[in-house]
């Protein structure tokens, strides 16, 4: 290797072609034109049936370097004859070329084995994924993509047009191979990443990648001066909100998108139908039972205030009632696994209402979250423990009774979507009030008193983390909330188990915090 490489930057013309592509989008019109054109095609099992059949003239590869395709195709384009075909600089490598009989070619076109795609079906077993990961393609197309000087790459048939345009003209410019051989270094790059998180054994391995893929272009993020744009992962098509069907109104904003996915993370918490009204990345109002309606109107009223141009999710079908009280409100979004198709000619009334079609979905896995630190990430594991009764401890003379138990269990599932410091207070399954946000507990509990009026009576009380001091016990004694559900842990827990004894108010502990920043 020359100790000071230089790099062709001139034109280039295209004499001869390697196609082999999992992908035929588009690929038999271009193969035509390039034809047009004079250009030699040498190509590779499916791809070259395919294009036999459009009656193109193509040369096998295996023709071409006097080598069968082998042991089922996995062995059919590492070759000499192809690589260095490949590599080779035509200003440095052609006396080697020419004693090796090594003909130049001049632009690849490959796409690679589906492997997002398979790993993505249901029960996908190691072995089909280790078949499916494609072993020749990234090396070609690395390799044209190093020797950008003397070679093009497509990876991508959106860019199929380009490079017939350009050739058309005469020559392919070094602008557009320098574009499309770094595409091809971020489509290997992908590939890999992808590869990897699926055979690691460890969700936060030593080496951490991600890789995603443009969905779509935002107006703008958070604020008007802000860009943005939505990536999601490569072959998923599990049902979230890049991946659901909109019926009508407005592209879906950064904050949208943001909300929207807060909204259907807190509603999955749930088996029985349940509404989530959603405010600011806050669940401002939830409630669940089994009249979807009535579930509807509970969770909207839990807040009217807020809930005014909010999200609204469920987790049932959004039936045409349910969309006419709806309507009578404004909201930004509404998304639910299916409408019925009254429900959507209900909502053609409200042209600018998103209406966001999830598909069927269950209930929250695993998955790493991740958030930008300056000079690198936190990358933690999804908070989806699932409370129940045997978790809390009483810790008071007070009892609460099974349906306040069954209140707080309820209540703690909603809490861990809110922000801290959280205090969540609800009953009859339906949300009351929420003081969310706040930088010290007491001020969330005085918001959650505030927010939900005399309609706290009887209701429980969560907490996201422990009670530092009794102030936020003493801020309730006259509320008649019947029970209090928090962590646990601190140095003063005594003396809050004390004011709870005090004011004859219930306390049990969950052991677990729920913290979201």
């Amino acid at each position: 290797m020359s100790d000071n490489p230089t790099l062709n930057q001139t034109p280039i013309k295209i004499k001869r072609a390697l196609i082999s592509v999992f992908d035929k989008t588009g690929v038999v019109d271009m193969t035509q034109s390039l034809v047009g054109l004079g250009v030699e095609i040498l190509s590779t099992g499916g791809t070259a049936k395919v294009l036999r059949k459009a009656n193109i003239p193509v040369t096998d590869v295996s023709d071409y370097t006097q080598f069968p395709e082998i042991m089922g195709g996995r062995v059919k384009t590492i070759n000499p004859l192809i690589e260095g075909g490949i590599l080779g600089l035509r200003d440095q490598h052609t006396a080697d070329a020419e004693a090796n009989h090594i003909q130049w070619i001049d632009l690849v076109v490959c796409n690679l084995y589906p492997f997002s795609e398979t790993i993505s079906q249901e029960n996908c077993a190691l072995a089909l994924a280790l078949e499916n990961i494609d072993i020749g393609g990234p090396t070609m197309i690395r390799a044209a993509a190093k020797n950008v000087g003397w070679v093009c790459v497509a990876v991508d048939p959106s860019d199929y047009s380009t490079i017939t345009d350009e050739l058309r003209s005469g020559e392919i410019s070094f602008e557009t191979r320098q574009r499309l051989s770094a595409k091809t270094f971020g489509h290997t790059a992908q590939y890999d990443t992808i590869i990897h998180n699926y055979l690691k054994e460890e969700d936060l391995s030593d080496n951490f990648s991600l890789s995603f893929k443009k969905h779509s272009e935002l107006r703008y993020g958070e604020n008007p001066h802000q860009s943005a744009a939505a990536y999601k992962i490569p072959g998923n098509n599990e049902p979230n909100i890049l991946n659901a069907t909109i019926h009508q109104g407005k592209q879906l904003s950064y904050n949208n998108i943001m909300d929207a996915d807060g909204a259907l993370a807190c509603v999955r918490e749930f088996d029985a139908a349940a509404c989530v009204v959603v405010k600011h990345s806050n669940p401002c109002g939830v409630a669940v039972g089994n009249d979807l309606l009535d579930v509807y109107t509970r969770a909207f009223s839990a807040d009217s205030l807020s809930a005014f141009g909010g999200i609204i999710a469920f987790n049932r079908t959004c039936t045409k009632d349910v969309a006419d009280a709806i309507t009578s409100v404004f909201v930004e979004i509404v998304l639910a696994p299916g409408f019925e198709p009254g429900a959507l000619d209900v909502f053609k009334k409200k042209k600018n209402l998103r209406v966001l079609e999830i598909g069927e979905f269950g209930k929250r896995f695993k998955k790493s979250e991740v958030r930008n630190v300056d000079g690198g990430l936190l990358v933690q594991n999804t908070d989806t423990k699932i409370l129940s009764k045997d978790d809390l401890t009483v810790m008071t003379k007070a009892q609460p009774s099974e349906q306040d138990i069954e209140t707080a269990l309820f209540t703690w599932r909603v809490l861990r979507h809110a922000k801290s410091n959280g205090i969540l207070i609800a009953k009859e399954n339906t949300t009351v009030g929420l003081g969310a946000g706040q930088v010290s507990r007491v001020d969330a509990v005085h918001m959650a008193l505030r927010k939900g009026g005399e309609n706290v009576k009887g209701g429980v009380l969560a907490s996201d983390a422990f009670f530092p001091f009794r102030d936020s016990i003493d801020a309730i004694k006259d509320s008649g909330i019947v029970l209090v559900i928090q962590p646990g842990g601190s140095v003063r827990d005594q003396e809050v188990i004390d004011a709870c004894n005090e004011y004859g108010i219930a306390m049990a502990v969950t052991g677990n915090r729920c913290f979201k920043h």
